[in-house]
């Protein structure tokens, strides 16, 4: 492998950005370093093998996913606040959900969800299958029930048919419970593989001189300690505030995250280390939604868990590494979806929309 060294002289001139260190960057030996702490994504057909997901089970849960029976009012999705189409999430600051109640969150991103340690913000759900049930049930988002939800889809005889095809030999394959499987089938298939950083990872001069240094400062500043692994991030849980707390816009003071899961004094404002894959798609940012530039987020984090002020030189460079994390998106078919019944619960509407 050829060895390519980025003097900063060169860096400076080619991108008027002022140099800030004086060792050159060694790629083979910044490779290196990364190696040991990320890996690349792999492709949806090696997910799809490792988790041993049948292809019924896979389109099953892509048909619900797109399902707006699921929810009472019959016009929310799964893909509602986690669009496929706009990097898994819904950009805006919190979700909007039933009756045009806004959730308390940011909605995560459904790409790459299944290398987190859980889901949600706070943990709360140990898989896709369990953070399949919650927003179906919750009141300020689909607003149903299991029962409600078996009933529906018991009453559109395709749903009959691809639950036993995904679920075959059981007597009762149309349950709340396969819902949630089938969806976690599905979502397992949502992967972003062959980001340029992955392509860096695996051996190709696939960053520039500014993405290089910003990787290199994300390592050596310290955010690699938060934000590690396969996703970048999501594998454990930090305090938002490890040195200084933001401003109460970015961290709501009744929000206190974890804590409400395990009730626990030290989980007070912790909250799972935002996975960082396809970052540049998917603002605003934070749990909060509350910060819309990428770079302004950068600067954040700085000061509030590193205990740093970054310069704008610095900043700017880890943003371009970040914006490296983009990979290919999933190509997924709208599905044409089977019509209702007479015997399909009619939707609940709100009572109207506020203003």
């Amino acid at each position: 492998m050829r060895t390519r060294i980025v003097f900063l002289l060169s860096f400076t001139f080619l991108t008027g950005v002022p140099a800030f260190a004086e060792e050159p960057i060694v790629e083979d030996e910044l490779r290196a370093t990364a190696q040991s702490l990320f890996q690349p994504i792999p492709t949806a057909e090696e997910v799809i093998a490792a988790r041993k997901v049948s292809k019924d089970q896979i389109q099953l849960g892509q048909w619900l996913f797109f399902e707006p029976r699921l929810s009472s009012s019959q016009i929310i999705t799964c893909n509602t606040c986690h669009s496929v189409g706009t990097g898994g999430a819904d950009n805006i600051p919190t979700s909007i959900g039933h009756g045009w109640q806004a959730g308390p969150r940011n909605s995560p991103t459904v790409l790459n969800a299944v290398f987190n340690v859980a889901q949600f913000w706070d943990g709360r759900a140990d898989d896709l299958a369990a953070q399949a049930k919650g927003p179906v049930q919750a009141s300020v988002e689909m607003n149903n029930t299991p029962g409600k939800v078996e009933t529906a889809l018991k009453s559109i005889p395709e749903y009959g048919e691809l639950f036993r095809k995904a679920f075959p030999g059981q007597d009762e394959p149309v349950t709340f419970d396969n819902m949630a499987r089938a969806l976690e089938a599905f979502e397992v298939t949502l992967v972003t593989p062959n980001s340029r950083f992955d392509r860096f990872l695996k051996g190709e001069s696939s960053l520039d001189a500014q993405e290089m240094a910003g990787l290199d400062l994300f390592i050596n500043k310290g955010c690699v300690s938060c934000h590690g692994g396969q996703n970048i991030g999501g594998e454990g849980y930090f305090p938002f505030g490890v040195v200084e707390k933001p401003g109460g816009n970015i961290l709501p003071a009744g929000d206190k995250g974890r804590f409400a899961v395990t009730e626990t004094a030290t989980d007070e404002y912790v909250f799972r280390a935002g996975p960082l894959r396809n970052i540049a798609l998917t603002a605003p940012y934070f749990h909060s939604g509350q910060v819309w530039d990428l770079e302004q987020a950068v600067a954040i984090m700085g000061v509030s868990q590193l205990g740093e002020e970054l310069n704008d030189t610095e900043v700017k460079a880890i943003t371009a590494f970040l914006r490296t994390l983009t990979g290919e998106q999933p190509q997924v078919l709208y599905p044409t979806l089977p019509p209702s019944t007479q015997d399909t619960p009619r939707p609940i509407q709100p009572a109207s929309r506020p203003g």
